[in-house]
């Protein structure tokens, strides 16, 4: 009689590995700590931006926007450590919606494939392949997925990368890719890389890496 798979691999209990290869990752339920605050102000709707592994972005654009007006663009990487998390996970939703309203931009906060079962550098690609798309849709606008007033909203020579925590480290590697202006991405001209907190690690050891942590402690991040 086989035995029964077990854990082999367990980060907090938020993702588990077993013994026959399966991997449970655990909802993360955080709409009663941060509840989606969308008062209208910002309207927005998702994108498939690669078929081939179903990935999709959220696109958020204040709603009192006219058809003629050019806003800024922010392309926001969400954070979760390469391994949780999603655009739509409520705090992250509810970033997007402020930064939209607050600074009147466009935002784009596309999701990535998370590990481990697909491990870096998957999430730096699929970052870089949603700019690409983004670029399809500047060259041409008539062609894409979004109607004519999102696209004709955006001003592309006004593209700033904005990276929260493991999303800090993707942009880092963006900036390291596409080089000073992006010249890659024309139209899209990249004026300057955000990083909120980004997350680092290396096989030295930094000193902010040991710091001893509950829950981001060294055992946590070599996992």
């Amino acid at each position: 009689m086989a035995s029964l798979p077990y854990v082999m691999e367990d980060l907090a209990g938020v993702i588990q590995i077993f013994s026959d290869g399966s991997i449970h990752r655990h909802e993360l339920i955080d709409s009663v700590a941060y509840p989606a605050k969308d008062d209208t102000s910002v309207v927005w709707k998702d994108y498939c931006y690669d078929k081939l592994h179903d990935l999709h972005l959220r696109i958020y654009k204040p709603s009192y926007t006219t058809t003629t007006t050019k806003l800024p663009v922010i392309y926001y990487l969400h954070g979760g450590g390469f391994c949780v998390g999603s655009f739509a996970r409520p705090k992250y939703h509810n970033c997007c919606l402020r930064i939209s309203e607050a600074l009147h931009v466009i935002v784009v906060a596309p999701n990535a494939r998370l590990a481990p079962e697909h491990r870096l550098p998957a999430a730096m690609d699929d970052s870089f392949v949603a700019l690409k798309w983004l670029q399809g849709l500047a060259r041409n606008p008539n062609g894409g997925q979004l109607t004519d007033d999102v696209v004709g909203c955006c001003d592309f020579d006004r593209f700033s990368v904005f990276g929260d925590s493991s999303g800090g480290n993707l942009a880092h590697h963006l900036a390291v890719r596409l080089g000073p202006g992006s010249p890659e991405l024309t139209p899209i001209k990249i004026r300057g890389y955000v990083m909120l907190t980004p997350f680092f690690g290396g096989t030295e050891r930094t000193m902010s890496e040991g710091l001893p942590e509950k829950v981001l402690n060294v055992d946590i991040l070599n996992t």
